[in-house]
């Protein structure tokens, strides 16, 4: 496939595949003092007490709450959820919106995180509210973006809770569940490796309301939205893009005990010193949705010396803008794509329009920044070893051409002549291919930067899924079974502790530019 090409012309100009991209790619009134619409403190606290803001030693020996899962999720509109925020920092209050047929709904707020393989604690829990079904969405018709526009339920205080990746379980009186994703994001992540979360990438995909940036009511990409709205629940289970793309990464942090921050490509696109300093800064399974101002803060804090590491594919993706919403800034996310000559900053700011950061207007290819060009879905493929004998695979016991399959899928990226970072950069696994028809290869690669920082780039979107092969969680994950999850664990944990002790030039061995020795360039 040509990787300046590749499936762009299917997404953009055909509506069925854009609609089997999305598809394909959905996984895989408190009584007494906690009145309705009231604030809300710890009104039934777990007897583990407040445990403070630390993520430290302290916070990863207690003891984890394996129930977390959802037992069943009954119609959709059985019980349903949304906050007014999609981070905040501890001990922010956050507004609670759940609309629910049940009479009444508790709310459980569980921390993810290793917790000796529970993956998960229960830092929170409500008492009993009372539920109601709340009102119609609100469809704009004119970027065709749904807005529940609830009235709030309750105003939840996070003071205690740790910061990290949170699930609020909704439990409806009657049975059903329902996840809302929250992050507690950290200030700082000076000397610590930050996590940084995808919500934007997460709305991008709901369809709740009939609605998201791949479709419309009547499943066809030309009735897409053009912008969607936080102030809506997400479809399904209400978090499936973190649980699928984003957990098991989070759970394998913890568990190596690291210093660790998290926030989300949102919230460094208003804040970026939460950069300043950082060891590392880790983009998980599926971060495809950036600001261009996102993406500059990045760049800046790779050349000051942090290290970044991309475990998804189709990273950096799409160009958005940030825009205000009913609760406040940064709750709309615009992204025209192939409409890009109806956003109203065409063209006058090209810089700004919500298109491919690859195409026109401005074009800029993401492979700039990751190292590594998206080129194509869906394929399915052995991951393949290149050189077995670099750092990042150390302890796995892989010898060159040693495969693992189903690694390399749905959505892959491929290190690519003509678009490269500008630093050496070297292919250490090299994956053949078959997508739509057309031979090709996935890269996982590393390059550095004069400041030393050290960049790696997966090359496939199941990376963090296959964090979970063998164990049963998660599903079948493709096929890939516990050799592979073993191997992802291993090379994993291998980046995480060499990112973690500062520019990786400075400890590490140097990339060894191979591109034309790999694709045969003279």
């Amino acid at each position: 496939m040509d990787g300046n090409t590749e499936h762009l012309e299917g997404e953009a100009g055909s509506p069925g595949s854009a609609l089997s991209r999305r598809r394909f790619l959905g996984a895989a009134t408190v009584a007494g003092a906690c009145a309705a619409g009231t604030s809300l403190s710890g009104c039934d606290a777990p007897a583990s007490g407040d445990p403070g803001a630390s993520i430290g030693p302290s916070e990863r020996s207690r003891q984890g709450d394996p129930d977390w899962r959802l037992r069943a999720t009954g119609r959709p509109e059985s019980v349903v959820g949304y906050t007014d925020k999609s981070s905040v920092l501890p001990g922010e209050g956050f507004g609670l919106y759940v609309s629910t047929a049940s009479p009444g709904f508790r709310v459980s707020a569980y921390r993810v995180g290793w917790y000796g393989g529970a993956q998960a604690r229960l830092v929170w829990r409500s008492e009993t509210m009372d539920g109601r079904v709340q009102g119609a969405s609100h469809l704009i018709s004119a970027t065709r973006t749904v807005r529940a526009g609830w009235e709030r339920t309750a105003e939840v205080r996070t003071d205690g809770w740790p910061e990290g990746a949170y699930l609020l379980r909704l439990d409806a009186s009657s049975g059903p569940q329902r996840y809302v994703p929250l992050i507690v994001r950290s200030r700082s992540a000076a000397g610590k490796t930050l996590l940084i979360h995808a919500p934007a990438t997460w709305q991008a995909y709901n369809l709740w309301g009939g609605y998201s940036l791949y479709e419309g009511a009547d499943g066809q990409y030309r009735t897409r939205a053009l912008a969607v709205s936080f102030d809506r629940p997400y479809d399904g289970d209400g978090a499936e893009k973190f649980l699928v793309y984003e957990r098991a990464a989070v759970v394998l942090a913890e568990r190596s005990g690291i210093p660790l921050a998290y926030t989300t490509g949102i919230d460094i696109h208003f804040a970026p010193s939460v950069l300043e300093g950082a060891t590392a800064a880790v983009s998980l399974g599926h971060d495809e949705y950036w600001t261009p101002e996102q993406r500059q803060y990045l760049s800046r804090a790779r050349d000051a010396g942090t290290n970044l590491a991309f475990l998804g594919a189709n990273t950096c993706f799409r160009r958005i803008r940030l825009e205000g919403g009913l609760k406040g800034e940064g709750r709309t996310v615009v992204c025209y794509k192939s409409d890009y000559r109806a956003d109203p900053l065409h063209p006058d700011r090209p810089a700004l329009v919500t298109t491919d950061f690859r195409s026109a207007p401005a074009a800029a290819p993401e492979s700039l920044l990751t190292g590594v060009l998206y080129e194509g879905y869906p394929t399915d493929a052995p991951y393949v070893v290149h050189n077995a004998e670099h750092w990042l695979f150390a302890g796995t016991g892989v010898k060159r051409g040693d495969s693992f399959p189903h690694l390399v899928g749905v959505e892959y990226d491929r290190v690519t002549p003509g678009a490269l970072p500008r630093a050496p950069i070297e292919i250490v696994a090299h994956s053949p291919l078959v997508c739509n028809g057309q031979n090709s290869h996935s890269d996982s690669a590393y390059y550095t930067v004069p400041s030393g920082a050290g960049v790696f780039a997966s090359g496939t979107m199941r990376w963090v899924e296959a964090l979970m092969a063998g164990t049963g969680d998660n599903g079948r994950n493709h096929g890939m079974d516990a050799r592979t999850g073993a191997f992802v664990t291993r090379t994993t944990e291998n980046l995480l502790r060499a990112f973690t002790e500062g520019p990786a030039a400075k400890t590490r061995p140097a990339p060894r530019d191979n591109v034309g020795e790999v694709y045969g360039l003279p």
